[in-house]
């Protein structure tokens, strides 16, 4: 399983290193796009769509990423967009995460379809918009979400205690969500003295914030985002259980599917470029 894993990962960032640092930007576009389809036809299965509707739900959720594409949205999209994302967010996910596993299958079939579709929808067209305004910058949203995962996992084996949402995700704990905020809060330190010094491509997400929020908004803007990658988490193990599921897929040896790897990042993708749009209006 490890050999596989590895393998897997390996493959994945050969293609998306690629993709990212080519010189057209359609390439990652499209690379991503495919991915999110895929994650749409994840989503449809595990909330009861029979497997032809599930395709075409992957499919609808690839055509709104095209039409976007053509108009010119991932170059700059509409500031509110943004914030209305983030909101749908907020609401959504403390209705389903207060609700638990057993009222999930009891919403609407099509009301789950279409929250799926939009949610990753908007997690790509933030994707794509964070590559335009620069790779340092696009690749620190990223990292954020990654530390808040392995900086939770490590802080929650050591001192978890108090059970985060024992119903949803056992294993989750309180002491692992602020561990999780404190490796972010490392990260972005180390990340800001790294652009003073070396200069990217574009001003990294820390160092945005920082320069228009200051220290004190710069913290509560990466806590926010920190917290949001715990719900992102959560609410794919909330529907998972629902489902009696393990993965979302076997599309990816040794790692599950689509949605299992990009689930954390689904909210805060569209809360950073919201913070973003914000700290330059500041």
């Amino acid at each position: 399983m490890l050999r596989q894993r590895i393998a897997t990962a390996l493959v994945l960032l050969a293609i998306l290193g690629w993709a990212l640092f080519a010189p057209p930007r359609w390439p990652f576009a499209l690379l991503t796009l495919g991915m999110i389809a895929a994650a749409g036809w994840e989503w449809a299965r595990l909330n009861q769509a029979q497997p032809v509707l599930a395709v075409g739900i992957g499919v609808a959720v690839a055509l709104g990423g095209l039409v976007t594409l053509a108009g010119g949205w991932q170059n700059e999209a509409p500031p509110l967009l943004w914030w209305l994302l983030v909101g749908l967010w907020g609401a959504g996910s403390v209705v389903a995460l207060r609700s638990g596993p057993a009222a999930w299958p009891q919403l609407p079939r099509v009301a789950r379809w279409v929250l799926g579709a939009v949610g990753l929808w908007a997690a790509w067209l933030a994707l794509t918009h964070a590559r335009v305004v620069g790779i340092n910058f696009m690749l620190s949203v990223l990292c954020l979400v990654w530390m808040a995962d392995i900086a939770a996992y490590f802080g929650g084996r050591a001192f978890g205690r108090r059970k985060l949402a024992p119903s949803i995700s056992p294993g989750k704990s309180w002491e692992g969500v602020w561990s999780g905020l404190v490796g972010v809060l490392v990260l972005a330190a180390v990340w800001v003295a790294l652009d003073r010094r070396y200069g990217f491509d574009s001003p990294s997400l820390y160092t945005l914030l920082l320069d228009h929020l200051g220290i004190v908004g710069m913290a509560l803007a990466l806590a926010t985002m920190a917290g949001f990658s715990v719900v992102g988490d959560l609410i794919e193990s909330l529907v998972k259980r629902a489902a009696g599921a393990k993965d979302s897929s076997r599309l990816l040896p040794g790692h599950g599917g689509v949605l299992d790897r990009v689930d954390a990042l689904l909210p805060v993708l569209p809360l950073a470029l919201a913070f973003t749009v914000t700290a330059r209006g500041v």
